[in-house]
């Protein structure tokens, strides 16, 4: 099945629809989450304002926001990138929030004794130190939107894996559904290869954790 999908074309034609939207999608994630998670972080007052919200809204399936998506976007693109969006960017705040939390205050005393403030304090302090806890919300976050991408997918037919997906359904072709589910975990594995595992390694050398032989 997969050879076969792979000669006519469909299959190469969802897997670059769905890793564009994922990447487009991540990205967004990365860039709200990041700020919103340094916003709650930074600020007493805006943590008590909007941290019980983004608890409340994180726990809500990612799925649930394709009809509001829908009704504000139409059938688009920009309705599976805001399922994405809302499905991943709300677990990068908490992460974001919850590592600059963590860091050691040893480090952000010594930091303003020595005259950093602000967004000083934090680009050279507070995030480099919370960065290795940072990047494994980043990569739960990724799985997140992963699984966004795949339930409006599935439920919103336009291309992609999920599409693919649920024709398979649709036309009870077993050996296809499970084919797009072995890709689906394929590219899954190779992105945390690729991506975090190199990242990680990087952080890990950098900070002088590298494993030894």
């Amino acid at each position: 099945m997969l050879a076969r999908r792979a000669r006519d074309g469909l299959l190469w034609s969802a897997v670059a629809v769905s890793l564009r939207r994922l990447v487009v999608g991540y990205a967004l994630s990365v860039g709200v989450g990041f700020s919103l998670g340094v916003a709650l972080a930074a600020s007493d007052s805006v943590r008590r304002g909007l941290g019980p919200v983004v608890t409340g809204l994180q726990a809500l399936p990612s799925v649930c926001w394709l009809p509001l998506g829908l009704l504000w976007f139409g059938l688009s693109d920009a309705a599976i990138l805001f399922v994405i969006v809302l499905g991943s960017a709300l677990g990068v705040a908490i992460s974001v929030d919850a590592a600059c939390r963590n860091v050691p205050p040893l480090y952000v005393r010594a930091a303003r004794t020595m005259g950093a403030r602000g967004l000083v304090l934090y680009r050279r302090v507070v995030l480099p130190a919370a960065f290795p806890e940072i990047l494994t919300g980043l990569r739960l976050a990724w799985a997140f939107a992963w699984r966004s991408l795949m339930g409006a997918e599935l439920l919103f037919v336009a291309g992609g894996l999920g599409h693919l997906l649920e024709t398979g359904r649709e036309l009870g072709d077993l050996a296809q559904v499970v084919a797009v589910m072995v890709v689906i975990v394929a590219l899954g594995i190779a992105s945390e290869r690729l991506l975090f595992d190199w990242a990680e390694a990087r952080l890990r050398a950098r900070w002088g954790r590298a494993t030894r032989a």
